[in-house]
């Protein structure tokens, strides 16, 4: 679930409440909505004289690492789903057709120190400082990555590169003591086609040379970097499959990409073809107040009324 603690929500986050033409609620843009129409268009598909199915397929755990995919897909292909299957996930795209997105993966960083007074700070091993130690290399490789000059697949994502991100910390105990221990996360962005392993082991290498550095001034300092999360990017495949499908069913003529993650890439790695087309905007997504207009939600049942059709024929 996504927190709203700390949030200024005007209305019951968890109770829906409809003021002008808006649906306010967390997770009524991302992705309740989708949700919310395909349910009301299920009566329709089961009373139509379908000639393909149509599965509704809902995971859990999506923002906390996705571990719900991963065995749902494996269900529905071991019961039936075929290869030739086209999959339309409904993140908020406000009913536009996505064809692409960034891939994501975390690491969760925890860093042991050694306390001593700050006086004698050469004996100790302080885990704030360390900690920056590896976050100045993120800033290094994010200012890398901005200042090379993007290739044209590159260029229809905002922003046009890969990013690092660290968006919490915590450690130590007084001003005066080397910090014991301190703890963040780091987050990686990373464009669909550019290999993420290279970011991946550029890390990983900081870490070692940073373990070999604190373990020569105490033994039992280290830094534990576990990957939590991972997601690869949605890779475009415009026009053809679930991409095509989409834009007959919304009679567009094009697709755009994006900068959030999403489980799609887990249906293409089956060779599933994949696209994604929801109602609600990203902006709004975990956000307070969150909300998804009326006529978005109108837009999407429309759309999946449309898509009983065209598979009935």
């Amino acid at each position: 679930m996504v927190t709203v603690e700390g949030q200024d929500w005007h209305t019951d986050p968890f109770t829906l409440t409809e003021t002008i033409g808006r649906l306010y609620g967390r997770g009524t843009s991302d992705m309740k909505g989708f949700i919310a129409a395909s349910l009301a268009v299920a009566p329709q598909a089961v009373a139509a004289d379908l000639k393909q199915p149509i599965w509704i397929a809902l995971s859990y755990d999506e923002e906390y690492g996705m571990t719900g995919a991963p065995p749902m897909i494996a269900h529905m292909l071991g019961n039936g789903l075929s290869l030739s299957a086209r999959v339309i996930v409904g993140e908020p795209s406000g009913m536009g057709i996505v064809a692409a997105h960034k891939g994501i993966f975390n690491f969760d960083v925890n860093v042991h120190g050694h306390e001593v007074h700050s006086a004698q700070m050469d004996q100790g091993v302080s885990a704030v400082m360390y900690s920056a130690d590896l976050i100045a290399w993120a800033n290094e490789v994010n200012r890398d990555l901005v200042a090379a000059t993007p290739d044209a697949e590159s260029l229809a994502f905002d922003p046009p590169f890969s990013t690092i991100h660290v968006g919490q910390i915590s450690g130590g105990t007084a001003t005066n003591i080397t910090a014991k221990d301190c703890h963040f996360g780091i987050e990686f962005r990373v464009l669909p086609h550019h290999d993420a392993d290279v970011l991946r082991k550029g890390f990983l290498d900081k870490v070692a040379a940073l373990n070999t550095q604190m373990q020569a001034v105490h033994p039992m300092a280290h830094i534990d970097a576990t990957e939590d999360f991972c997601a690869d990017g949605l890779m475009s495949h415009e026009g053809h499959g679930a991409c095509g499908l989409a834009m007959q069913l919304t009679g567009q003529n094009d697709s755009r990409v994006v900068s959030f993650a999403s489980e799609s890439r887990l249906f293409q790695k089956q060779g599933l073809s994949t696209v994604i087309c929801g109602p609600g905007d990203i902006a709004q997504a975990h956000q307070p107040n969150e909300f998804l207009s009326v006529a978005q939600l109108g837009k999407a049942q429309l759309f999946l009324r449309k898509l009983v059709g065209a598979m009935s024929h």
